[in-house]
């Protein structure tokens, strides 16, 4: 895929999000249509929201990224086979650095990806929040530390 197209289908479109989120957040929105939507549905507790509607909240919230997860990495890439080419299933293992404690972070993640006409209209990302909160010094630090209020 050329930086100025767009995924074929929702595999792509999720492989493009594993390479992108941690380094260029521009690039990273243009795989997103404008009503899509994230929701993390393990993030009950940890001051995150559990659901981001349209582009403009998903830029607020996933804008400091690079910033706050130095040298996310994912590996450990497992990729499980749909019956519908708009719909991607996988597992990663993601790992950084948290900028505002010097943490380690390690995190296992299932994601779905559901797709319209090339761009994401739906994530949904599975995390342990207790890994989280481990790496930035408790749950209370998890939402300051990605600007969340």
């Amino acid at each position: 895929m050329s930086h100025d197209s767009k995924p074929r289908n929702a595999q792509e479109a999720l492989d493009a999000h594993l390479a992108l989120i941690g380094t260029d957040i521009d690039r990273w929105l243009t795989l997103f249509a404008d009503d899509a939507t994230v929701e993390f549905p393990y993030a009950t507790g940890t001051g995150l929201p559990p659901r981001l509607v349209g582009k403009e909240a998903i830029r607020d919230y996933f804008s400091r990224t690079p910033e706050v997860f130095k040298g996310l990495t994912f590996s450990n890439v497992r990729r499980y086979s749909t019956s519908d080419a708009d719909l991607a299933i996988s597992e990663a293992h993601g790992t950084a650095t948290i900028a505002t404690t010097s943490k380690p972070y390690a995190q296992d993640y299932v994601f779905f990806v559901h797709v319209r006409d090339g761009r994401i209209v739906r994530y949904r990302e599975y995390w342990n929040p207790l890994a989280a909160s481990e790496s930035f010094g408790g749950t209370a630090h998890v939402a300051p530390s990605l600007g969340v209020k």
